[in-house]
């Protein structure tokens, strides 16, 4: 079985941004796949603010970052607290086959969708096969 090229590597990095109150990284759970002639990433960011949502592409590299808040003022007294707060951010590096400037997004029921499209040049396509016979026959 041999080995297929993925053009789409995760680089998977928590940067130095992804820390809440507690300076821990913040889990950013992700689904990716090929779907016929694109990839789709699934991201899971419940209860962020949509505006906060940042979807860029330096390069090759995908970035996706998010920010959640407390939804409840100053006076509020915690009684449990499991739900992160603050910065969500996921890397990801793309390859030669996907086409850049097609890469969509949008945010739906606390799920960040990513489009990302093969490149026409990276899709698979029949060469002709001549010979030297067929060319002579046409030639004749």
């Amino acid at each position: 079985m041999g080995m297929t090229f993925d053009p789409i590597s995760q680089l998977d990095r928590f940067a130095a941004s992804v820390l809440d109150s507690v300076r821990s990284p913040r889990l950013m759970p992700v689904d990716l796949f090929r779907d016929g002639e694109r990839y789709v990433l699934h991201a899971d960011l419940p209860g962020v603010d949509p505006g906060s949502i940042d979807v860029d592409v330096d390069g090759s590299q995908l970035t996706l970052r998010a920010q959640r808040t407390a939804d409840t003022g100053d006076g509020a007294r915690w009684l449990t607290r499991e739900r992160g707060t603050g910065s969500f951010l996921r890397q990801f590096t793309l390859g030669d086959g996907v086409d850049l400037d097609a890469i969509s997004a949008s945010y739906e029921n606390g799920v960040l969708s990513v489009v990302i499209p093969v490149s026409e040049r990276a899709k698979p396509r029949k060469i002709a096969v001549e010979s030297a016979e067929h060319r002579e026959s046409i030639v004749a």
